[in-house]
């Protein structure tokens, strides 16, 4: 395939000790076959509870042109990744998860092709499978039909953290929302400013280490509190 111009491939860990690892080295090696200009970002994500932020460390060692933002203070949720998006110096960012339910040496090529097939400036995968508990399953299905009917989002799939995005668009946005309320604000934005979407699946796989950040009754919590401001924000703006 051919290769994309530039590249970031940003990660948020937080919690996820024995995922860091993998996820780094695969970003390396296939970040080299999709691109000749690759930056890695390891983003810590918050007050991790194990080795998390020492792993990061020791991958540096292995790779020294890694980049690390330690927001170890972090306060404000998931909007953490705003600061990974900031750090970021190529053409196109990507990110994903650091919790590896994503797998990127799988999925990356697959969003590539894609944009290089559809001259999309976002490329947004969806879940074929999601593999969680059945609860959070069902919540997650009921959620994404809501989000996407009030929000008017032009994805089917706004929780899916798996994204490539031309940096410039990136550039013009300022974000606003704190928590997963990011993820709306993300698409709704990129959409004022000229963003052209494109779709792919990608899959979703169990977690292997550790449990999800989020207790479900916070998360709900949160995504109805944080959405109801973020859904008012948009309005003012005339985004909705």
């Amino acid at each position: 395939m051919k290769k994309i111009g530039s590249l970031s491939i940003i990660f948020p860990f937080l919690n996820d000790e024995a995922t860091v690892t993998r996820q780094i080295i695969c970003a390396y090696a296939i970040g080299k076959k999709v691109t000749n200009s690759l930056e890695v970002i390891a983003l810590h994500g918050g007050n991790s509870k194990d080795k998390t932020y020492k792993k990061i460390k020791e991958m540096k060692l292995i790779y020294p042109s890694l980049i690390i933002v330690n927001k170890q203070n972090n306060t404000k949720g998931y909007s953490v990744i705003k600061y990974g998006f900031n750090k970021a110096t190529k053409d196109w960012i990507f990110y994903t998860d650091g919790d590896a339910q994503y797998h990127l040496e799988e999925d990356l090529p697959k969003l590539i092709k894609k944009q290089m097939e559809t001259g999309a400036s976002i490329i947004n995968g969806y879940k074929i499978r999601r593999h969680d508990k059945l609860l959070r399953i069902l919540l997650g299905n009921v959620y994404r039909i809501l989000a996407r009917v009030i929000f008017k989002l032009p994805i089917r799939d706004v929780d899916c953290d798996f994204r490539l995005i031309k940096k410039t668009l990136l550039d013009k946005i300022n974000f606003e929302s704190h928590g997963s309320s990011i993820l709306p604000e993300l698409i709704k934005k990129l959409e004022s400013v000229g963003g052209v979407f494109a779709e792919i699946p990608v899959g979703h796989y169990t977690r292997t280490y550790g449990k999800s950040n989020y207790k479900l009754l916070d998360l709900i919590k949160e995504k109805i509190l944080g959405d109801i401001k973020l859904y008012f924000l948009l309005k003012k703006k005339k985004l909705i």
